[in-house]
């Protein structure tokens, strides 16, 4: 029979997954075994923590081997290549030059067409937040205390989103999806290929790290300040993340003590500090709501306190004033063109200000979305902001603007291995376009998951409908 003190372990705290009662049914010396205990070993028994269980299912759709030729070629990688052939295998890039040949591969005549890496939106909504907008479908911010690291943007997530085919029609093969802003930590983040799915799971980026949202200034201490709950200033927004890193990096030290042997007793299980430790053991990236310059450089410090990385910081209104400071620390920032003046802390906005950031040695400036919409036209968006650059006299060209939207946003997501730029032995994600993607009247004609058409303009077959279109007018 499990011993005493297992059983106060289960019994143990609405955060401990142990509560249930099938964890206090006898345990088999083999059961024992699995949980990673020997049956000589008198420390307490624990349930191991299980760091992906809700695994991908995803599997490429079917493809066949192609050459496309004559494409004028963004890279992604700040290159631009000129009447370039790409040759895909197996769903891979498998070489890219000039008068290639393949007996067994498609041809794909792309003589005066453009062909670009898959877009990524690093900042989505889809699917949590997603159209129709109903009451029932709104499953983006749990607004039930303002730390919810607990919580996972997949578990709300309805595959059936229309937006995903209007946004694969627009060139985006991979996308974050994140929970909402109205929380300090509202919780993790998952990043998925733009396939049509009947499941998260199947949509899932094999082992692409998740995501953590964090969101700084206004929006938290507006949101829990009207409910006479800390945070009600900045000073309690940094407050309540300190507190929650702190108790995190405590839980952290008290299974490693308790792993090393110098403890009988592990933690009592939390959810929400599972997530926080991942942050702290660097396999789960921040992806931080913030505005403001001063903000920014304090979550920078903050970071710096407790030993983890700031990641990514999203709308970035004002990244254009500490660019150094954002390329000397490692940090992406993922912006608008043109968003701004919709409250004040988005109220200081240059439309430089992606270029400004990107200026610097060692960026990583990127574009985002953040709305069902502009994830549709990511590629213009990113147009906007190359306009006003060469405006503005900075020398950046279409070569320089695509990294905005694929390789950058690639290395924002931790799958910058896989997938972002052409080259040789990435995933083939790509998307032909008809001319220049960043040309106002820029259409993407085809688009390439894996190698796998998942996307035709012009054939109906691979302009995949929503179940729950189907009947819809």
């Amino acid at each position: 029979m499990p011993s005493t003190k297992f059983k106060q372990l289960a019994q143990a705290g609405s955060k401990s997954i142990l509560k249930t009662d099938v964890f206090l049914r006898p345990l088999s010396i083999a059961i024992i075994a699995a949980l990673g205990l020997s049956a000589c070993d008198n420390r307490a028994p624990y349930l191991a923590i299980n760091k992906n269980p809700y695994p991908s299912t995803y599997a490429a759709l079917p493809n066949s081997d192609m050459l496309i030729k004559n494409a004028t070629v963004l890279t992604g990688k700040g290159q631009r290549l000129n009447a370039t052939d790409v040759l895909i295998q197996a769903g891979k890039i498998s070489a890219i030059g000039q008068n290639l040949t393949d007996p067994n591969a498609k041809v794909i005549d792309a003589q005066g067409k453009w062909l670009t890496p898959g877009i990524i939106d690093v900042h989505s909504h889809l699917g949590v937040y997603p159209n129709p907008s109903v009451e029932s479908h709104q499953d983006g911010n749990e607004v039930t205390a303002p730390v919810t690291a607990e919580v996972w943007a997949e578990h709300g997530t309805w595959p059936q989103d229309p937006g995903f085919n209007r946004a694969r029609e627009g060139g985006i093969t991979t996308l974050q999806l994140l929970p909402g802003s109205a929380n300090l930590i509202g919780g993790r983040g998952v990043t998925l290929r733009n396939v049509p799915a009947t499941t998260v799971q199947a949509m899932k980026f094999p082992n692409a790290p998740y995501g953590l949202k964090m969101a700084c200034g206004e929006n938290p201490k507006r949101v829990y300040g009207k409910k006479g709950v800390s945070p009600y200033t900045r000073m309690g927004n940094m407050a309540g993340y300190r507190a929650a890193w702190a108790e995190a990096t405590e839980y952290k030290m008290a299974w490693q003590q308790y792993h090393a042997g110098k403890s009988n007793t592990p933690p009592v299980r939390s959810l929400q500090l599972d997530t926080l430790m991942g942050v702290l053991d660097g396999e789960i990236l921040i992806h931080n709501h913030c505005y403001k310059a001063e903000e920014m450089a304090q979550m920078i410090d903050l970071g710096k306190e407790f030993n983890y990385d700031s990641g990514t910081f999203h709308h970035a209104i004002e990244g254009y004033k500490i660019a150094d400071l954002l390329a000397a620390n490692g940090n992406c920032a993922a912006m608008w063109p043109d968003w701004w003046g919709f409250k004040m802390e988005a109220y200081d906005m240059v439309q430089e200000n992606v270029a400004i950031v990107d200026a610097q040695e060692n960026s990583c400036a990127v574009v985002h979305s953040d709305s069902e919409k502009t994830i549709q036209r990511l590629n213009q968006e990113a147009g906007k902001i190359l306009f006003r650059a060469q405006e503005a006299g900075f020398d950046l060209k279409e070569e320089d603007a695509i990294v905005w939207i694929t390789s950058n946003a690639a290395k924002s997501l931790g799958v910058e291995e896989q997938t972002g730029s052409i080259d040789i032995g990435k995933r083939a994600d790509v998307v032909l376009w008809n001319q220049s993607p960043f040309s106002v009247y820029a259409l993407a004609e085809q688009v390439y998951i894996d190698g796998a058409k998942v996307y035709d303009r012009k054939d109906p077959a691979y302009q995949a409908r929503s179940d729950f279109m189907l009947g819809q007018k």
